[in-house]
């Protein structure tokens, strides 16, 4: 059993960030992730759900609008985010889990204060930008054996302003990124609906370093809901030997990326790693 093994103090959890895209009738990553924890890996996993909050946006009459990658949250906007990504989304992927025998709990940032945030963009409206990040929740559901099923919310610092404590809504790419930084993880996965981070070409890059990776975020060719997930992969990598970007729609993609057989972009924290 999976719990057997998570009181090893020097287990690494892996951090898998799941895209809504990504869920398909062909996607196994649910599946995928029931297996890790009964072969005893410790795994923590934030979900997005964008394409549902945009639809229940529109259906209230909210236009969704993104400004480099990231959604921009007014007050109606975010009720709309907390209910779908910490209530709709979150239970019934907990649901889903324990229904292909697994075990998981759903949590947001909120929980616990787990992922604090401020608003260091007025423009984007009730988006935090992580300031910091407390493992204690999720290190507990870990050694109890559990699956922690992440919504990217967290909550307002305490600071003062008229907003401390308030939820805000974070990209989930940053926000598992930050877990992964935060908790030394073994490996950060993002499942996604893309091949790959692609080079001016359209091709996939199959393997990149740091220093590689930060010219690339730079020079512009890095686009969209892709510019969060690889400055995410670069946080991870200041603590992780290594992080995957992959298409999440393939069958068994989350397996045969742990086991070393990633079909996307692998990122490594150094050049060496890079060049094997």
């Amino acid at each position: 059993m999976a719990g057997d093994l998570n009181n090893n103090p020097t287990k690494k959890p892996i951090v898998v960030k799941i895209g809504g895209s990504t869920l398909g009738s062909h996607d196994t990553s649910l599946k995928d992730l029931v297996r890790l924890q009964q072969e005893g890996e410790e795994v923590v996993v934030v979900h997005g759900g964008g394409n549902v909050i945009s639809q229940w946006m529109q259906q209230q009459g909210l236009a969704p609008n993104f400004v480099n990658g990231l959604r921009v949250t007014d007050a109606p906007s975010l009720e709309i985010v907390v209910a779908v990504l910490g209530g709709l989304i979150n239970k019934e992927l907990v649901s889903l889990i324990h229904e292909f025998g697994g075990r998981s709990v759903g949590l947001s940032g909120v929980d616990g204060c787990t992922v604090e945030a401020k608003i260091a963009n007025p423009d984007l409206g009730f988006v935090g930008e992580v300031t910091d990040v407390n493992s204690d929740l999720i290190r507990a559901m870990l050694d109890a054996g559990f699956i922690p099923m992440i919504a990217p919310i967290g909550v307002h610092v305490r600071d003062g302003s008229e907003n401390a404590g308030s939820p805000l809504n974070i990209n989930g790419d940053t926000v598992a990124g930050e877990l992964a930084y935060a908790l030394d993880a073994e490996q950060l996965v993002f499942l996604t609906d893309v091949t790959g981070v692609m080079d001016g070409g359209g091709r996939v890059i199959r393997r990149l370093d740091r220093r590689r990776a930060n010219i690339l975020s730079n020079s512009g060719v890095i686009q969209g809901g892709m510019i969060p997930k690889l400055s995410a992969c670069l946080k991870a990598l200041e603590r992780s030997p290594v992080a995957n970007i992959i298409d999440g729609r393939q069958p068994g993609a989350l397996l045969e990326c742990v086991r070393g057989n990633s079909t996307g972009t692998t990122i490594v924290s150094d050049s060496r790693s890079a060049r094997g």
